[in-house]
């Protein structure tokens, strides 16, 4: 679908970056350039991982099962349902 790009086709994009991006191209090409080394040490970090795994991974031994022990209160709670003589009824 796309050739090869031409003379032409590469100095129209070098124009239209230096339009779009001016001072700036210098910066944007070096943080496009630290992207790319970073990406690269990444990729070549994940394949020596790959190839020599260091960590040897254990499985998940669950803990003993506990049989169910009842919870009970020492002392029962108590509730004043009895309403104070000084307050109005409500309505």
């Amino acid at each position: 679908m796309f050739g090869s790009f031409g003379m032409q086709e590469m100095i129209l994009l070098l124009l239209l970056g230096v339009l779009l991006f001016g001072r700036k191209l210098p910066e944007l090409a070096r943080s496009l350039g630290k992207s790319v080394v970073e990406f690269k040490s990444g990729m070549q970090g994940l394949g020596e991982e790959i190839s020599n795994p260091t960590t040897v991974t254990r499985p998940i031994e669950p803990e003993a099962v506990k049989p169910p022990q009842r919870v009970t209160a020492a002392t029962a709670p108590k509730f004043d349902d009895a309403p104070s003589p000084n307050l109005p009824p409500k309505v």
